[in-house]
């Protein structure tokens, strides 16, 4: 009679330092090396015609996500949910409707926000995060944006909320007005070519960085892929969250029409 042989509880233990020592070398790596992710402009569900976002992690993980099936025009369209891989809300996204300036207003989400967003528009516990609007009123000249934190995350990023006078001025017009504080953060480059920076509006150190992606090895890209696919990577220190809802609003404001994925060579 064979005698059966279980797993003891040092080999339990053991397992469980392990992954507790993986878990701290993967949070000491987020610490101290940028963050790299692949965004892909469609919802997670891939109908033809949709209009949200799939990003994943440089494991392949899904880390965040907006599921957008609406085929109407993007400012009619109303709020977007920003939620991680598995479908909790983080961010609630919501253009201001009669702006110049394509502002957006970014808040907290609440669990209900998924499954009823009209009741999550209305409720109490969210709280505004930023605001975020073009520096241009011509939509043509520039993407360039600014993003004003809002007083209760302005000591975390050294940024004070625009007061909402002033939030349909220009960026140098709101530059000139001394009351007026800098931005939280700054969009210089083009994003409709997906290649633009994401810089602090205090010192205009890099926070995150937009460029197209290439398939096949760094060494050696075969072709750049679509203008659907691009490259986002996160300095250390930086709140990926906010970034990604940035990434969404300026793929609003700037009103590029969407497009399936194709593959284009070198």
């Amino acid at each position: 009679m064979s005698t059966r042989i279980h797993p003891s509880s040092s080999d339990a233990a053991g397992r469980a330092r392990r992954r507790a020592a993986a878990a701290a070398a993967a949070a000491a790596k987020r610490e101290r090396w940028p963050a790299v992710y692949t965004v892909w402009k469609r919802s997670s569900m891939g109908f033809q015609g949709t209009d949200g976002f799939c990003v994943y992690d440089d494991a392949g993980r899904l880390a965040f996500r907006v599921d957008n099936y609406s085929r109407r025009r993007k400012l009619c369209a109303g709020e977007l949910l920003l939620m991680d891989g598995k479908g909790t809300p983080l961010l609630s996204l919501r253009p201001q409707l009669l702006s110049l300036h394509d502002r957006w207003n970014c808040y907290t989400a609440t669990e209900d926000a998924a499954f009823d967003k009209k009741a999550s528009s209305n409720s109490p516990a969210q709280q505004q995060v930023f605001t975020m609007s073009r520096c241009s009123a011509l939509r043509s000249s520039s993407d360039n944006a600014e993003v004003h934190m809002s007083s209760s995350r302005a000591a975390g990023s050294a940024a004070a909320a625009l007061p909402s006078s002033s939030s349909s001025l220009s960026c140098k017009h709101a530059q000139a007005v001394s009351a007026a504080p800098a931005p939280g953060y700054r969009v210089e480059g083009s994003f409709s070519r997906r290649s633009c920076k994401i810089r602090h509006g205090s010192d205009g150190r890099e926070a995150a960085q937009i460029t197209r992606k290439s398939a096949g090895v760094v060494s050696r890209p075969v072709a750049m892929l679509g203008d659907d696919v691009f490259s986002l990577v996160v300095q250390p220190g930086v709140d990926v969250t906010t970034v990604m809802a940035i990434v969404v609003v300026m793929d609003r404001i700037c009103r590029r029409p969407y497009t399936p994925m194709v593959c284009s060579s070198q």
